[in-house]
């Protein structure tokens, strides 16, 4: 067998491992939880604004602050940059 057969052989099994609840090398990276509704909040905008503001679904919106969906990829990045500095995100959307 080649050195990639075992490889990802070794890799499978180890997959396959973690899937089971068994000890594996796996590593799993659980984001943090946003508070999307604090993060909101903080801006002082409602939810329709905020929508607007940053072109977020409203419906999109509120399955997040009702904990029924989490955001992810770039939604999530622009909460948390909201979160961080509203005002420099807000100034630049405006532009």
């Amino acid at each position: 067998m080649s050195k990639t057969f075992t490889e990802i052989s070794a890799g499978l099994k180890d997959a396959t491992a973690h899937t089971k609840g068994e000890k594996s090398g796996a590593v799993e990276h659980i984001p943090e939880p946003l508070n999307v509704k604090a993060i909101r909040k903080k801006t002082g905008m409602s939810q329709q604004r905020f929508c607007a503001t940053f072109g977020i679904s409203l419906g999109t919106l509120r399955h997040w602050e009702q904990g029924l969906r989490t955001p992810r990829g770039a939604a999530r990045v622009l909460l948390k940059v909201v979160e961080r500095n509203p005002k420099a995100v807000i100034d630049v959307v405006k532009k």
